[in-house]
């Protein structure tokens, strides 16, 4: 089974806590992407979604002046990039998110998005047809 390493973003997209929720909203169309990493004192502590600006933001209430950090989520976990793409999923699944934070040594060292998780299993599933193309071929 592959491991999530080679699908995680490693060029995080990060901005700092006190940012304006509207901001992070500005970054993610520009840049088309569904989250920001959430820094403090320089160390990323989380992420914001678009799914976190929907429902902690604006069916709040909130304009968009509410900081990111106390938009983001706190109950998110990480996970390492020798993880599974089946582990990363699972942990997807329960915590009901679409990213996750990779941590190596304890820094953060990219993000990985479902859509990664999804075509990490694609490319898997394709690799495995392949194999089994050319055993039944017999080349």
């Amino acid at each position: 089974m592959a491991t999530i390493e080679r699908h995680v973003t490693n060029a995080l997209v990060a901005l700092d806590a006190l940012t304006p929720c509207r901001e992070a909203a500005k970054v993610m169309r520009d840049k088309k992407i569904g989250s920001v990493a959430v820094r403090e004192g320089g160390r990323v502590v989380g992420i914001v979604t678009e799914r976190d600006l929907v429902a902690r933001v604006l069916a709040a209430g909130d304009n968009g002046a509410m900081p990111i950090g106390e938009a983001m989520r706190t109950d998110l976990p990480s996970v390492g990039p020798d993880s599974s793409e089946a582990q990363a999923a699972e942990l997807m699944r329960t915590h009901y998110t679409r990213h996750l934070l990779v941590e190596e040594k304890g820094q953060v060292v990219g993000i990985i998005s479902m859509r990664d998780v999804i075509q990490l299993m694609l490319d898997e599933k394709q690799w495995l047809i392949d194999e089994l193309q050319i055993y039944i071929s017999g080349r």
